[in-house]
């Protein structure tokens, strides 16, 4: 096993361009490191719904320049089976470690196989490559960015020429491509030849960005923003710009781009501290609301005062926020969202004669809905332009809501005032998670399995009244690995994260909420429910 496990190290080094992670490498077999050499060798990263993402480092199990010339090889090969020879292929990029030198190998591998690749002119959002995609005709994309995970990770999120991420059949297909691919020294990598972009698809991506706000609406509402140290500031503010609203308080120590992220433990706005600096400045300020992206900017988040201080909106409270703004202003077509975010905006659609969709989780599939108006998930994720870009975007998600809170400003309203009017209206509609983060993956499938063989009859004292395993998919949605529990009055998804080692369970309940007098006590039972939910499935779970 020590003698195999060298020579497929020794192997992989005598192929490895990239001097960095050749040093790494030869001194974990110099060291003869066979824990550190097992983990990196253990198997491959999969290509999978979302690409790929892992850790930086030498070896198939790491992210590294190898890894993203296999896959780029895999992913030319598989568009020239399916007969876009000569297509062209759009490649963005993140400001993270290495995210440069991903995207120029990418490049060289679509020209060596005879397709057309061009490079966006510097890192950018990813809702910007999901609209050249569209705009520029391509036969595919790939955006370089591990999005708002920890600084060590990176990914590579591949897009088709419909301008949304690929779904199954698609993944398997590539990762057939990418397995098949036997040495790099097979893959011819040109130094020259693609395209790097100039600025006219970002002002085309611009210009799109108006079109996402009523004409006449008003511009009032004063913003703090953080970009969280990711490449958001220069699009938002310029969008921000176009449109008259009041230029954004920036939070200085977040505004640029940082690999290492160093202000935050995980650069997300749902992480607890995240945006304690953005809380600060709004305190210093007083803006009318906080506005926060993800390193990639493909996520928006929104923090408003409540009583004496500022709290972050939930993803699903933004998500009604949005659908009840977009149906006041007169929208029409679908509203879509995925089945862990909350049920409101399924009553708000249907209160206004709309179709309304549920899909599985992921903009891949969000994106796919007919006749596609808006659609949103919890995790931050917003689609408000669906012609322009299908996918989320934080950009134009950050214009629309503070469109809305200029609109509830003038008439002396602010955004937690129409989520009073909505729970009124529809139900006090309470969600939460229950995420476990584990460094063994197989308690994820110890848990899984045992709620599978043992489902809870019961979560918080209310009966289960319908257990689902999604495994078998429905008669609405293909199979996934999650299970969904229908109680009354609540609702329980419990499914393995496609992106990071956790398991994720999604809650809702509803309490009705006649008047705004019965609020506070709606609001306190659909705390006591959630949390007795919580206790009960994690025992039910065994985390």
């Amino acid at each position: 096993m020590h003698d195999d496990l060298i020579s497929r190290a020794e192997a992989w080094l005598a192929e490895d361009p990239d001097a960095e992670t050749r040093d790494e490498l030869a001194k974990l077999i110099e060291a003869g490191d066979t824990a550190e050499l097992s983990a990196r060798f253990s198997g491959t990263l999969q290509f999978g719904t979302a690409g790929l993402r892992g850790e930086l480092g030498a070896g198939p199990m790491r992210m590294n320049r190898s890894v993203v010339i296999r896959a780029a090889a895999g992913l030319a090969a598989y568009l020239k089976k399916n007969g876009r020879s000569g297509g062209l292929v759009v490649i963005g990029y993140d400001a993270r470690h290495k995210s440069a030198d991903f995207a120029r190998d990418t490049a060289a591998v679509m020209t060596g196989a005879g397709l057309r690749a061009a490079v966006l002119p510097r890192p950018l959002p990813t809702p910007v490559l999901a609209f050249a995609i569209r705009h520029l005709g391509a036969v595919a994309g790939v955006e370089v960015t591990a999005s708002h995970n920890p600084p060590r990770d990176n990914g590579y999120k591949v897009y088709l020429g419909d301008g949304s991420q690929i779904v199954p059949p698609a993944d398997a297909e590539i990762a057939a491509e990418i397995d098949a691919i036997a040495s790099l020294h097979d893959v011819p990598r040109p130094d020259t030849g693609w395209q790097t972009l100039d600025d006219a698809v970002l002002e085309a991506y611009l210009a799109r960005t108006d079109a996402v706000l009523a004409a006449d609406s008003p511009r009032t509402a004063r913003t703090v923003y953080t970009a969280m140290h990711g490449v958001g500031k220069d699009v938002l503010l310029a969008a921000f710009a176009r449109a008259g609203f009041p230029e954004p308080v920036l939070v200085a120590e977040q505004a640029e781009p940082d690999p290492d992220f160093p202000t935050v433990a995980f650069p997300n706005p749902e992480e607890p501290g995240a945006m304690d600096l953005a809380f600060a400045q709004a305190r210093a300020t007083a803006p009318d609301l906080i506005i926060a992206n993800d390193p990639d900017a493909d996520r928006c988040a929104a923090a408003v005062k409540d009583g004496e201080d500022w709290r972050m909106l939930r993803g699903d409270e933004v998500g009604a926020l949005l659908g009840a703004h977009l149906v006041r202003r007169g929208a029409r077509g679908t509203f879509a969202e995925s089945i862990v975010s909350s049920s409101l905006l399924g009553r708000i659609a249907g209160k206004a004669g709309l179709p309304y969709e549920e899909t599985l989780t992921g903009f891949k599939w969000i994106a796919r809905v007919d006749g596609l108006r808006y659609g949103y998930e919890e995790a931050l994720g917003y689609c408000v332009d669906p012609e322009g870009v299908r996918d989320k975007d934080g950009i134009t998600a950050a214009l629309l809501i503070t469109e809305l809170a200029s609109v509830l400003k003038e008439e002396g309203r602010t955004l937690l005032d129409l989520l009073d009017d909505l729970a009124v209206e529809h139900g006090l509609h309470a969600t939460d998670q229950l995420s476990v983060r584990v460094e063994d993956l197989s308690l994820i499938a110890d848990a899984m399995r045992r709620l599978r063989e043992q489902p809870p009859t019961e979560l918080a004292g209310l009966p289960v009244t319908r257990a689902e395993d999604l495994t078998r998919g429905t008669d609405a949605l293909p199979p996934t690995d999650g299970l969904r529990y229908t109680l009354d009055g609540a609702r329980v998804i419990v499914r393995p994260s496609g992106t990071e080692p956790k398991l994720k369970c999604y809650l809702e309940v509803v309490v009705p909420a006649p008047t705004h007098a019965d609020l506070p006590p709606a609001r306190a039972r659909a705390t006591e429910l959630l949390e007795a939910i919580k206790r009960d499935l994690s025992a039910a779970a065994g985390i």
